[in-house]
C-alpha cells in the first residue's frame, strides 16, 4: 500500500496546475478545489471538488472527508475564518490560517504592513459606501488607486484621475470585487519607475529569495513579466529587508509573492501573496527550479538549496477578448517557432473577456531579447471559437 502525504488545494487556476504537477512529481497526493469544474489543476489532480469556496461548511466538509497533511490556498477568496478554526483543530494551513486571512483582504494586509511593522506604503484609505467613497477620493487627492478589498487578478482596480472619474471607478470596483457591496481601498498614487515582485521563500533552510521579477500591470493585472529587473544595490537590500519583515511576520513555510513600488530613492510595500505569484510564471524558464517547486519543497519541510538564475527570460500572457463556450488557441506553431521559447496553455473550460488563457515565455542572452521574443510569440497566439 502506497503511503504519502496529501494535499488539498484550494483553488484550482493555472499557477495551482503547476504546484499540482510538483508535488506528484514528489510523490504527493494532491486534490483540487475550486468554484467551477474542470479548472487546470483539477485536470492534473488525483481528485477534485467544485463549491462555493466562501461556504465555511461545505469547504470544513470536505477537509474532514479528505484529512490531508496540507491545506494549500491558491487564491484570496476563501472562507478564511474557518481555515483559523480548522487550524485550531489541528489541520495545516499553508503557511498559516492567519496568514491566509490577513491576505484575503487589502485591509488586513496594509494595516498589519504600515501601521504594525512601520513598511513604507502608499496613503490610504476605506471606504464601504459611495458617500464615503467620494469623500476619501476628494481627501486623497488625483490622481488615485481604486481597488477593492477582496478581488483576483487585479479585477476591479482603476485609476482615478478626475472627478468625473469617481462613479465609474466606484463600479469598476463593485463589479470585479469577490463580494457585492464590498469595501473599497483608496490608495496615493505612488510615481514609481517600476514595480516588481520579490519571491521570497521560508523554509528549513531560512529565508531565501529569487532574482527580481520586473512587470507592468493594466487595470490591476499583469501583462508582462522579466527576470531579473535590473536594481541598485540600494534598492535590493531595502527590498529584501521589507520582504523579510513581512513574510517573517505571517509565518510558516512556504513562497510568498511580495509586490513592491520603485521609486528613485524609496522602496515601497504595495501587497503580498502568500502563494506562487502569477508574474513568477517566468520562473518556468528562468531558474534552476521554478517558484512552482520552491513553495512545493518548502512546504513539505525540504531543504531549499541555492536559487540561482540560470538565464534572463520573460513571459506574456494570453488574455481572451471575449466570452465563448467553444474555443481553440491558434499560432502555437507559430509562436514555438520563435527562438528560445515555450507555450503553457492554461486549459480552462471557457473564456472571459479579460482571462488569461495561456502564457508565451522566452529566454535569451539578455532581459531586452527576451522581452522582444515573448512578446513577437505572444503576438503569433489568438483565442479562436471553435
Amino acid at each position: 500500500m502506497w503511503h504519502t502525504k496529501k494535499m488539498l488545494l484550494l483553488g484550482s487556476g493555472e499557477l495551482g496546475k503547476e504546484v499540482i504537477i510538483e508535488a506528484q512529481r514528489l510523490g504527493v497526493e494532491t486534490v483540487a478545489v475550486d468554484r467551477y469544474d474542470h479548472a487546470p489543476a483539477m485536470q492534473v489532480a488525483h481528485r477534485s471538488y467544485v463549491i462555493d469556496m466562501l461556504d465555511a461548511e461545505r469547504l470544513r466538509e470536505i477537509i474532514e472527508r479528505e484529512k490531508p497533511d496540507l491545506i494549500v490556498p491558491e487564491i484570496e477568496a476563501l472562507a478564511t475564518s474557518e481555515l483559523v478554526k480548522l487550524e485550531e483543530k489541528g489541520h495545516r494551513v499553508i503557511p498559516t490560517a492567519r496568514a491566509a486571512k490577513l491576505t484575503m483582504d487589502r485591509e488586513g494586509i496594509r494595516r498589519l504592513a504600515s501601521e504594525k511593522l512601520g513598511l513604507p506604503t502608499a496613503g490610504y484609505k476605506f471606504a464601504d459606501t459611495y458617500e464615503e467613497f467620494v469623500q476619501a477620493v476628494n481627501e486623497t487627492g488625483f490622481p488615485c488607486v481604486v481597488k477593492p478589498l477582496m478581488s483576483s487578478s487585479g479585477k476591479g482596480q482603476s485609476v482615478c484621475r478626475e472627478e468625473q472619474d469617481i462613479e465609474r471607478c466606484w463600479n469598476i470596483a463593485m463589479e470585479g470585487g469577490r463580494v457585492q457591496n464590498g469595501r473599497v481601498i483608496i490608495e496615493e498614487f505612488i510615481r514609481f519607475q517600476s514595480e516588481i515582485t520579490l519571491l521570497t521563500v521560508r523554509s528549513v533552510s531560512g529565508t531565501s529569495f529569487c532574482a527580481p521579477i520586473g512587470h507592468v500591470q493594466e487595470s490591476g493585472d499583469y501583462i508582462e513579466s522579466w527576470q531579473p529587473h535590473a536594481m541598485t544595490d540600494h534598492q535590493l537590500e531595502e527590498a529584501k529587508h521589507i520582504a523579510k519583515t513581512i513574510t517573517d511576520e505571517l509565518g510558516g513555510y512556504g513562497l510568498f509573492g511580495v509586490e513592491l513600488f520603485l521609486t528613485e530613492d524609496r522602496v515601497y510595500f504595495s501587497e503580498v501573496s502568500p502563494r506562487p505569484h502569477d508574474t513568477g510564471l517566468v520562473t518556468l524558464v528562468t531558474q534552476n527550479i521554478s517558484e512552482f517547486a520552491i513553495h512545493v519543497r518548502a512546504i513539505l519541510g525540504f531543504p531549499i538549496p541555492e536559487i540561482a538564475l540560470t538565464t534572463p527570460g520573460a513571459s506574456r500572457p494570453l488574455k481572451a477578448d471575449r466570452e465563448l463556450e467553444h474555443y481553440r488557441i491558434a499560432g502555437i506553431g507559430e509562436a514555438l517557432s520563435v527562438p528560445y521559447t515555450q507555450v503553457r496553455v492554461f486549459g480552462k473550460p471557457v473564456t472571459k473577456t479579460g482571462r488569461r488563457m495561456a502564457v508565451a515565455l522566452s529566454t535569451a542572452g539578455s532581459v531586452e531579447e527576451a522581452r522582444e521574443r515573448a512578446k513577437l510569440a505572444l503576438d503569433k497566439l489568438s483565442v479562436e471559437e471553435a
